[in-house]
């Protein structure tokens, strides 16, 4: 997708960004091989009493200028710490700190740290949020924001943090677009879900269920 026609339909009235959100495609949901059990396809499940954390889905072009420019969405490949999420394609983001003052605020800290995002040069501005969930295996209520870069970021991953940076296209989340089905045993739990194919990477878990949501949403902009 053309990088403007996403901010049009990101942007348009009225906002995109209100209940009742679209659901992510159903082929990523987790199903337990040895029950049958499968995990709906609303994001917002659980407990709400949970530790506040906010992720940075940022759509940018892909060059310069960015008439001609294609969208894409930034995407960090954790390092391996052994921890929940550790080593897995994710967003930037993480812990909502109590002098954050607003998840947004927190949002594009977390992409400074992570990936050295500078938003005035970037010339980002935060347009929306997704529908935040919990994550059961980090105690983690997660808000998605999202933001346009009206130019290109220049970004370099952490050393700590982040392994690799993925600038993936927004053509790879719209409904339609590809998804692997991946067989494992998580915990124990023999299960299969689904993943977006991106660059060699598998995104999947929660933070493809954001960019599923992200991707129907884009696409309603177009009906």
């Amino acid at each position: 997708m053309r990088y403007l026609e996403a901010v049009a339909r990101l942007t348009r009235t009225p906002s995109p960004f209100a209940p009742p959100f679209p659901p992510p495609p159903d082929a990523l949901m987790p199903v337990r091989l040895d029950t049958g059990e499968r995990r709906g396809t609303g994001l917002n499940f659980g407990s709400t009493d949970s530790i506040p954390a906010a992720v940075l889905v940022l759509i940018a072009p892909d060059r310069d200028p960015a008439e001609d420019a294609d969208a894409e969405v930034i995407l960090i490949q954790r390092v391996a710490r052994g921890g929940h999420h550790s080593g897995e394609m994710s967003l930037p983001g993480g812990r909502v700190e109590p002098s954050d003052g607003s998840d947004a605020y927190a949002a594009l800290r977390e992409a400074a740290e992570e990936v050295a995002l500078d938003a005035d040069a970037a010339g980002v501005r935060v347009v929306g949020e997704l529908e935040p969930f919990w994550i059961p295996v980090s105690g983690y209520r997660v808000t998605p924001i999202v933001a346009i870069a009206a130019r290109r970021p220049a970004l370099a991953p952490s050393p700590a943090e982040v392994v690799a940076i993925v600038r993936a296209p927004l053509d790879a989340f719209l409904p339609g677009a590809p998804i692997e089905l991946v067989e494992t045993t998580v915990r124990g739990i023999p299960i299969r879900f689904g993943a977006y194919p991106v660059a060699g990477h598998r995104v999947w878990g929660a933070t493809a269920r954001i960019l599923g949501q992200l991707g129907a949403t884009v696409g309603e902009g177009g009906a």
